[in-house]
């Protein structure tokens, strides 16, 4: 079995971060599930800007070492743009959260997808897979109770922190893609 191998100027810490804010953000939907929802727009927001600045540092590293920058640097657009749009809009409503959530999932996991393809890791491609879907159930059930969306959103976000920090640390696991 082969292991992770970033390629050159990939920082696996990146995904580390990465992916312990992901673990983090979801263990607290889901232990305080009764959690208000400005609390929760401020968690996402938090979260988002946190991962969209972590990506930035990834991507000036990865245009330091000539390696593919671009994945980096349009999640990192992404995220933050959510992000802001979340802390300094505290007043939308569930349904609206729930589809920035959505088209942030969705967009971040085509983006990760093609990423994957690039830097041939199957870890990434699940990551982006999950992302994909999250959002696409996310826009399927948009009356969806609040309560309901904090422990879905929970259990995705741990999902793909535990994907991430797989991909970081190189577990050995099948992590590069079938040919």
């Amino acid at each position: 079995m082969a292991t992770a191998e970033l390629p050159a100027g990939e920082a696996w810490w990146v995904y580390a971060v990465a992916g312990i804010v992901a673990i983090l953000f979801g263990l607290a939907a889901i232990l305080w599930p009764h959690i208000t929802l400005t609390v929760l727009i401020l968690l996402f927001g938090v979260f988002a800007v946190i991962d969209g600045i972590v990506r930035l540092f990834a991507m000036f590293r990865a245009i330091g070492m000539r390696t593919p920058w671009w994945p980096h640097l349009i999640i990192a657009i992404i995220d933050i743009a959510a992000g802001v749009f979340v802390l300094t809009n505290p007043e939308v409503t569930a349904v609206i959260l729930l589809y920035v959530i959505a088209f942030w999932a969705i967009v971040a996991g085509v983006v990760e997808l093609v990423a994957s393809l690039a830097l041939a890791k199957f870890p990434l491609l699940i990551v982006g897979l999950l992302s994909i879907v999250f959002g696409f159930v996310l826009l399927g059930n948009p009356t969806t109770g609040a309560l309901a969306l904090v422990v879905v959103i929970g259990i995705f976000s741990i999902v793909r922190g535990v994907m991430l920090l797989i991909f970081a640390l190189g577990a050995p696991t099948a992590t590069a893609m079938p040919s």
